[in-house]
């Protein structure tokens, strides 16, 4: 008999247009392989996820950039299709805030996390974080929150240069349009320029301390606070390698135990009265040694998957099982498993894997469903054929080179170099 009630079905809500999210396609077969259907609102047009055997049904997404009023209109759409409640699992910030202000009016057709509609927004928009986090005694880079383009200079010189310029509600910022929702800032007369494109981006720009990177600094956890705000599943991880190098998404992760990461996640979590799942990017201060709180992201990580136990259990999993009044299995943590993104670190992947380390699993490539694996090479060679083609055609920029831009991007700021600058609705149904 199954743990999971697969009357219910699960529905993945994506509006980032990322052809290569390689957490949908994760949860798309977490749960499949459960027997649990699996619907997807995303636009997957272009991307391995649509190959699947574990996906149920393909639906048309939202916007990018659409209000929550939209978002909960598509959602009823795809519910009335299914004529039966679902759980509903928000893939990105945006979805995730506009899933917890539309709350009460998509309850009737979706389960979802009892808590207050407003704490999701609150934790995933950068500059409240850095409030909360003030409020709950966490560690956090010092951040401010300018008023002008002088202050925003100011700013710089005060926290000392370089600083990380965020946008404090990165889901806004419009794609196209160069900006990008963090990059390091190298001068007081950037921090200035950056700040007079505030409306542009759609919310306000903050300026945080850097901490520098290093060996062992950058980490997260993963987890879901259950309907009586227990975290189960989950833990904590390392980055290893990471898209681009130094900074940005995972593409090598390990799990490693970290019982200060691990405290930290729990106490947040429990103070906030936060319900579902989360993911939390945590760096190691290499003065001080302490861990501060970066990112509160109010839904699964791209590389939850990660964090597998030995029953099988991983957040997405634990979320379906919460929700539909199921006890949830009581595995064991498997330290030093390790997740590798192929397309990121495809020479991690292609190294055979270590025996008695908690095995390893990678993103796109799997034995039971092989055909994102392989749609994923040709798709990933025109999308870098392309962006070749759009580097050389803007900025003369010979191929491989870095694109010609001000600020670097980074996700979590890196090191800077030495300088003198102070469609309709489409259902498929797939056999198992």
């Amino acid at each position: 008999m199954s743990l999971f009630d697969t009357r219910v079905p699960a529905v993945v809500l994506r509006m980032d247009r990322n052809p290569f999210h390689h957490g949908t396609l994760g949860a798309v077969r977490s749960l499949g392989r459960a027997g649990v259907d699996v619907h997807v609102v995303a636009d997957c047009a272009d991307s391995p996820v649509r190959a699947s055997r574990y996906l149920s049904g393909l639906h048309t997404p939202p916007p990018p950039g659409a209000p929550p009023a939209e978002i909960a209109a598509v959602l009823r759409r795809v519910a009335a299709r299914l004529a039966r409640p679902a759980v509903l699992i928000p893939m990105d910030d945006a979805c995730a805030v506009a899933v917890g202000r539309a709350r009460t009016e998509l309850a009737p057709w979706y389960l979802l996390p009892d808590q207050p509609g407003e704490l999701p927004a609150r934790v995933a928009d950068k500059a409240e974080l850095a409030g909360v986090c003030a409020s709950l005694d966490v560690p956090h880079p010092e951040t401010l929150v300018p008023d002008g383009a002088a202050e925003a200079a100011r700013a710089a010189w005060r926290l000392g240069l370089p600083v990380v310029a965020k946008w404090s509600r990165p889901w806004l910022v419009p794609p196209g349009g160069g900006l990008r929702s963090t990059v390091l800032v190298r001068s007081a007369r950037e921090a200035g320029e950056l700040y007079l494109r505030a409306e542009e981006a759609g919310s306000r720009l903050l300026l945080q301390a850097f901490l520098p990177p290093g060996a062992d600094r950058d980490w997260f956890f993963h987890g879901y606070a259950d309907r009586f705000g227990a975290v189960r599943a989950g833990g904590p991880g390392r980055k290893t390698r990471a898209r681009p190098r130094g900074a940005g998404l995972t593409a090598v992760g390990r799990w490693t135990p970290n019982p200060q990461v691990q405290a930290l996640a729990e106490r947040v979590t429990a103070e906030l009265g936060y319900r579902g799942v989360f993911d939390l990017d945590f760096r190691r201060c290499g003065t001080t040694g302490r861990y501060h709180l970066l990112d509160f992201n109010p839904r699964p990580g791209a590389q939850f998957r990660l964090f597998t136990d030995t029953a099988g259990l991983d957040v997405v999993r634990a979320l379906h099982l919460d929700l539909t009044h199921r006890p949830l299995p009581q595995g064991a943590p498997r330290p030093g498993r390790v997740f590798v993104v192929e397309n990121y670190a495809p020479l991690s992947a292609l190294r055979p894997a270590r025996e008695g380390h908690g095995g390893r699993e990678l993103a796109w490539h799997a034995r039971d469903d092989r055909a994102p694996g392989r749609a994923l090479w040709a798709l990933w060679g025109r999308h870098v054929s392309a962006r070749l083609r759009d580097r050389v055609h803007r900025g003369g920029a010979r191929p491989g080179a870095p694109a010609p831009s001000g600020a670097r991007v980074v996700r979590q700021a890196s090191a800077p170099p030495a300088d003198h600058a102070g469609r309709p609705d489409e259902d498929r149904a797939r056999s198992r």
